[in-house]
């Protein structure tokens, strides 16, 4: 019998459980990977907003690290909520210390509510200690103008912001599109250090109930490039499980309620997202 593949999440405990460390073992668990975690900081939240940040001392993030290293066989891990350089320092020295490849950055700076969950000293140090070790990054468009110090407007200043975060180091990119303007669709936009680039397309689906999407959809591609999918694949896998889970709200809390991450598995709408070249 083969080993079920090994995972990590770097990231803040939801204690809402919609996002964060929570939202990410529910996503590894359904799509079948075991799940480990590093806590970089406990918030107090719900679906209404963050009320308080309590960050891990960088000491207590670097012996997590190391617990996980020296025991068990990471085949990816995402990277989530930060908050401070530290941190984001102590991540990127453990993710060279154990050689662990396969990963996804998802550069969280924004809580749902509108809370600062990544301080503005921080984001030169993601820039230049994390990007750099990224297989793929998965910002918002608002994380993506940030990262590049560029505005997006259309398909062409999309492209150059694309093209700005590669540069960093990363080798690819998925600017996520549920701040877009086209009503019908969202089109994620992925580019590599290649030149390859595609669109994830799927039908827009216009709710509140989206506490954790980002931090779902990158576990979901986590777990993905954990099996051995190609990231296409992954990709495709990812953009299906999200759409699940938005598509199949469970209206819960009073606010931003969270995703769905049982639905994937339970409900027929895969078909609905598109590749295109």
């Amino acid at each position: 019998m083969e080993m079920m593949k090994q995972v990590l999440t770097i990231a803040g405990s939801d204690s809402g459980g919609g996002a964060g460390i929570q939202a990410d073992i529910k996503t590894f668990q359904e799509l079948g990977v075991y799940s480990t975690s590093v806590i970089t900081a406990v918030t107090a939240q719900n679906t209404q907003g963050v009320t308080d940040i309590y960050p891990m001392a960088r000491n207590a993030v670097e012996k997590q690290l190391d617990a996980i290293g020296t025991d068990f066989q990471i085949a990816a891990l995402k990277t989530g909520m930060l908050f401070q350089a530290d941190i984001i320092e102590a991540t990127a020295q453990g993710i060279k210390k154990y050689d662990w490849q396969n990963v996804v950055v998802d550069p969280v700076m924004i809580a749902k509510g509108g809370a600062s969950l990544l301080q503005k000293e921080a984001v030169s140090a993601l820039i230049k200690h994390l990007l750099p070790l990224a297989t793929i990054v998965t910002p918002n468009i608002p994380e993506a103008e940030v990262l590049s110090g560029l505005e997006i407007h259309d398909s062409i200043s999309r492209l150059r912001v694309a093209e700005r975060i590669i540069a960093t180091g990363a080798k690819a990119v998925v600017i996520k599109d549920g701040h877009g303007t086209n009503r019908f669709f969202t089109e994620d936009f992925y580019l590599d250090y290649l030149g390859d680039s595609m669109i994830i397309r799927s039908p827009r689906i216009v709710t509140n109930q989206t506490h954790g999407t980002g931090c779902t959809f990158s576990a979901a591609l986590t777990a993905e490039l954990a099996k051995g999918k190609k990231m296409g694949e992954a990709l495709y896998t990812a953009k299906q499980f999200i759409y699940a889970a938005l598509a199949h709200p469970l209206h819960i809390g009073s606010g931003h309620g969270p995703t769905n991450h049982a639905a994937y598995n339970k409900a027929a709408v895969k078909e609905v997202v598109q590749l295109v070249k």
